[in-house]
C-alpha cells in the first residue's frame, strides 16, 4: 500500500474561498461576520473537486490513501482574532471530514487548529478534541508561527505548547509542523522561502531544547523534506555538540520525522542517504506548491513516488517502510482506521 501522509484540500469548492473572503473583509471592518450556516457545499461539489483532481492523480501515480487536511495556506492564523480562527478552523475541518466520509478507502482526515498570534496555545485543545473524537482526525497541523512570519510565538519547546502535546500523546496522533501564509508576501514567498525556512527553524528549536524528555512518545513530522535540515545535517550535528546535546539520532530521531515532499531526484537521493529510513514518510503534497510538469523529465514535479521508486539508497524492504510501514507506526490511528476498513 502507498500511503501519502501530506495532502491538502487545495481544490476545495469556490464557495469556501468566497465565504473566507467575506470573513477577511469583516476583520478589516467591512461588513458583518458571515454566518457559517450561509456556506453551502454539496456532496456533489466535493465529489467533483476530488475526483477530477486529487483522486485522479492518486490513481494515475499509484498512491492508495492520502492523509488529507485543510489547505495550509488558507489557515492564515494571523488574520483576525481567535474567534475568527475558531470559526474558520471548524468550517475547514468539517469539510475535510466530509471528504473522508465520501471516500473512506482513499482519504483519512487531518485537522487544522484555531491558532492566533499572542493567544495561549491551550485554546486550541477544544477543536483538537472535537476533530479527533467527532471527526476522526488521525493528525493535526501545528503552526509554529501563527503570526505568519514575525515569529512572535514561543519556541515549540516552550511549556505553553504542552497542553497540545499532552493531547497528541493521549490520542496517539502526530502533529505535522506546518506554517501557513506569510504576512509579508512582498518579501517572502509563502510556499518557497517561508515554508522551507519555517521547517528549518522548527527543527532548530527542537534541537536547542529537551522537549522529548518530557514527551518521549510525542511524534512530530517536519514536512517538505525537512527544509534545509538534511542538506546541512553536519552543521546541525556540530551545533548539537556545541550545545551539549546528544547525537541527533538519539536526541531527536525517536520523535521527529521527515516527509518526501522534495521535487527532484537528487533531493530524494540526499534525503534517503542522510536520514534513517525509519524517519522518512512518503508524501507528495499534491495538488500543492508546485503543480507544473518538469520539462527536463516530462513528469510532474510533485510526482514524488517516481523519485522514491528510483533511488538506489533504498532496498525493497526500506521502500516498503517509506511507502507504508513508517506511516502505520507514526500514525497509530491511521493504522487502526485502515485495518477497520480491511486495508
Amino acid at each position: 500500500m502507498i500511503i501519502d501522509i501530506h495532502g491538502h484540500y487545495t481544490t476545495a469548492p469556490a464557495q469556501l474561498g468566497a465565504w473566507r473572503d467575506l470573513q477577511i473583509a469583516f476583520t478589516k471592518g467591512d461588513g458583518e461576520a458571515p454566518d457559517p450556516a450561509s456556506l453551502h457545499i454539496s456532496d456533489d461539489d466535493i465529489r467533483e473537486t476530488i475526483e477530477a483532481n486529487q483522486l485522479k492523480l492518486m490513481n494515475e501515480r499509484g498512491s492508495d490513501v492520502t492523509v488529507f487536511s485543510p489547505r495550509a495556506s488558507f489557515m492564515a492564523h494571523h488574520i483576525g482574532d481567535l474567534a475568527v480562527s475558531e470559526t474558520w478552523a471548524r468550517i475547514c475541518n468539517d469539510l475535510v471530514a466530509r471528504v473522508s466520509e465520501l471516500f473512506p478507502d482513499r482519504f483519512l482526515m487531518g485537522a487544522m487548529l484555531p491558532q492566533s498570534p499572542g493567544v495561549d496555545p491551550k485554546t486550541t485543545v477544544a477543536e483538537l478534541t472535537r476533530a479527533v473524537e467527532e471527526l476522526g482526525a488521525v493528525t493535526v497541523n501545528l503552526n509554529p508561527d501563527p503570526s505568519g512570519g514575525k515569529w512572535s510565538a514561543p519556541a515549540l519547546t516552550d511549556r505553553s505548547w504542552y497542553p497540545i502535546y499532552e493531547k497528541l500523546v493521549e490520542y496517539e496522533i502526530p502533529a505535522m509542523v506546518h506554517v501557513s501564509t506569510t504576512c509579508r508576501p512582498d518579501v517572502f514567498h509563502t510556499t518557497g522561502d517561508h515554508y522551507l525556512g519555517a521547517d528549518t527553524t522548527a527543527f532548530m528549536q527542537l534541537l536547542k531544547g529537551d522537549l522529548f524528555k518530557d514527551f518521549p512518545d510525542l511524534k512530530l513530522v517536519i514536512p517538505h523534506g525537512g527544509g534545509a535540515v538534511p542538506y546541512h545535517w553536519g552543521r546541525f550535528r556540530g551545533l548539537a555538540m556545541a550545545l551539549g546535546k546528544p547525537e541527533l539520532e538519539e536526541h531527536l530521531l525517536n520523535n521527529v520525522y521527515f516527509d518526501t515532499c522534495v521535487y527532484h531526484q537528487p533531493g530524494i537521493d540526499l534525503l534517503t542517504d542522510v536520514i534513517p529510513t525509519e524517519n522518512i514518510l512518503f508524501a507528495s503534497e499534491m495538488i500543492g506548491a508546485v503543480r507544473d510538469i518538469d520539462p527536463r523529465t516530462g513528469h510532474y514535479f510533485d510526482d514524488t513516488k517516481r523519485y522514491v521508486d528510483a533511488t538506489t539508497n533504498l532496498s525493497d524492504l526500506q521502500r516498503d517502510l517509506v511507502f507504508e510501514g513508517n506511516a502505520r507506526n507514526v500514525y497509530p490511528r491511521l493504522d487502526r482506521a485502515l485495518k477497520a476498513r480491511g486495508l
